[in-house]
């Protein structure tokens, strides 16, 4: 069975397959903040999303983190350092990419175990 939550006409917010949940691309709450902040805000909204279908950060099995210019990268990474639990690091990439909005500055992707 597939479950699919907040689906709208382009995208679920979440699908649920199989015992594993995929979350769509998620961004900042509040685009105007700095990485630091938009990388925190961001990372509140999949601890959301994560409890809301019944998991957690400790089960996110992948992550792919967009970030808008790589000079961004050791700000975004001091935030997702502390955000992840020791011993349940994800498997994880990072790539430089054009955000959706000219305002945003990271956004992530994570498969997740429910």
């Amino acid at each position: 069975m597939i479950e699919r939550r907040e689906t709208k006409q382009r995208m679920s917010r979440a699908v649920i397959h199989n015992g594993t949940v995929y979350l769509c691309g998620q961004v900042a709450k509040d685009a105007s903040q700095d990485i630091t902040g938009q990388t925190t805000t961001m990372l509140e909204k999949v601890d959301e999303l994560l409890l809301s279908v019944g998991s957690s950060r400790e089960k996110i099995l992948s992550a792919t983190i967009y970030v808008k210019t790589m000079d961004d990268f050791a700000g975004m990474n001091a935030v997702w350092d502390a955000w992840v639990p020791a011993g349940h690091a994800p498997a994880r990439a990072c790539v430089e990419a054009k955000m959706a909005r000219d305002v945003l500055l990271v956004e992530i992707s994570v498969v997740a175990a429910v």
